[in-house]
């Protein structure tokens, strides 16, 4: 029996030490090739060595390039409200977007930074984060490229897409556009994987490292019910600028798009291309709540 018992206690020592050397042979560690390490975010920003150009803004698209007139002074009061928004709680990024396609978001950033740069001795950034259809570069004149996805992608510095009017430090009457404070990110080469560029947060880090050079930031997002990109852009944003078209925008739309941006601060509508504002010229814009801007919304059905 005693033999017996040895055997069988020598057997589960067997087990047991190979059972151990199994442990070990499974905690070695993995090594998996072929995997690239995430690209690291670059953050070198001179300012005073960005590239100027000579931009051509479209000035049909620019009433704020005017002396006077009824847009000048709508976007004033635009500006006006930003800033008394800016009392309220922090706020110095501003993303614009709006429900559809073709409701006038990208013509809002634009004229909403011009006026900003205008009135301010500052240092104004607008941004075109609109990596499938950009225009912001077609209403400035201004080169397209390199700009926000290749830094996305890790191709370009923040100051290889960083640019400027090459002008006067000053504006005049005659030479409106000559706004040297307004600085400029295109949206680069347009990409298929742009909702997989602007959802690494590489955009947030980006925003952080060049917010304490500028004192305003807007960025033009893509229409959030057409594609998902602006609300992944919305977590670097301090508040969200909503835009929509007299007589076209339906008001559900205009409910989907604000429900679509839940999670982050709205900071109102802006009703563009109303036709039967002509107290207030061609252009007309309203800002307010979500109680206001809907009752905007409902108005403007109402007409159409």
């Amino acid at each position: 029996m005693s033999r017996i018992y040895e055997a069988l206690q020598r057997a589960d020592l067997e087990r047991k030490a190979a059972h151990e050397n199994e442990v070990e042979q499974d905690a070695e560690p993995v090594v998996v090739h072929n995997i690239e390490p995430p690209l690291p975010v670059k953050s070198n920003v001179v300012l005073e060595s960005i590239a100027e150009h000579q931009w051509n803004p479209s000035m049909d698209s620019f009433p704020t390039l005017a002396d006077r007139g009824a847009g000048v002074e709508q976007f004033r009061g635009l500006r006006s409200r930003m800033f008394q928004l800016r009392y309220e709680s922090p706020l110095k990024t501003i993303l614009v977007s709006s429900g559809l396609p073709a409701e006038g978001k990208t013509f809002v950033t634009a004229n909403l930074a011009m006026s900003l740069a205008r009135n301010n001795v500052n240092n104004i950034l607008v941004i075109d984060a609109d990596l499938r259809r950009p225009t912001l570069h077609t209403l400035l004149g201004a080169p397209g490229s390199p700009g926000l996805s290749e830094y996305l992608a890790g191709t370009a510095e923040l100051n290889d897409i960083l640019q400027r009017n090459r002008g006067p430090k000053t504006v005049d009457a005659s030479s409106g556009h000559n706004v040297s404070n307004l600085m400029f990110i295109p949206a680069g080469k347009c990409s298929d994987n742009s909702s997989e560029l602007l959802a690494n947060h590489r955009i947030e880090k980006m925003i952080a490292t060049l917010s304490p050079h500028f004192d305003w930031i807007l960025i033009d997002s893509p229409p959030v019910l057409a594609v998902t990109d602006a609300v992944d852009i919305a977590t670097a944003a301090d508040g969200i600028l909503l835009v929509a078209r007299g007589g076209s925008t339906p008001f559900n739309v205009a409910q989907r798009t604000q429900a679509a941006f839940r999670n982050s601060r709205i900071l109102g509508f802006v009703l563009n291309d109303v036709k039967d504002a002509s107290r207030r010229g061609s252009y007309a814009y309203y800002y307010g709540g979500p109680e206001a801007s809907d009752g905007a919304s409902q108005r403007k059905d109402k007409r159409s």
